[in-house]
């Protein structure tokens, strides 16, 4: 079979399935590679300071996003009410409170989504 009939060839449920089960066995690998390699070790110090800032870091690349919405930014389609809650959120967020902030955060993109 050359290459050019792998692309020709259907795809079945076993191949879907055994793509899902190799990336899952792949990214457990990776997953648990550290935690076997360092399980037993002490982190140096500058690693340990660096990996304070990873959930934070991890956070905002998931949320700035959604909130800006920038694919629709300023355009007709740009929805105000994310990004205004995510604004009064951030605001509590500096109280350092976090069922708060998230509480706060989620009844002000209510009140806006009715508002609005």
């Amino acid at each position: 079979m050359t290459p050019a009939d792998w692309l020709d060839a259907p795809v079945t449920a076993a191949h879907v399935w055994a793509l899902i089960v190799l990336c899952g066995l792949g990214t457990w690998l990776l997953r648990s590679s550290f935690i076997v390699v360092a399980g037993g070790r002490e982190l140096p110090r500058w690693m340990t300071r660096a990996l304070r800032y990873v959930p934070p870091a991890v956070l905002a690349a998931l949320v700035v996003p959604a909130l800006l919405q920038a694919d629709v930014l300023f355009s007709p389609a740009w929805d105000w009410t994310r990004t205004a809650a995510g604004l009064v959120a951030a605001a509590v967020a500096l109280t350092r409170r976090i069922v708060l902030t998230l509480v706060v955060g989620m009844a002000a993109l209510w009140t806006f989504m009715a508002l609005g």
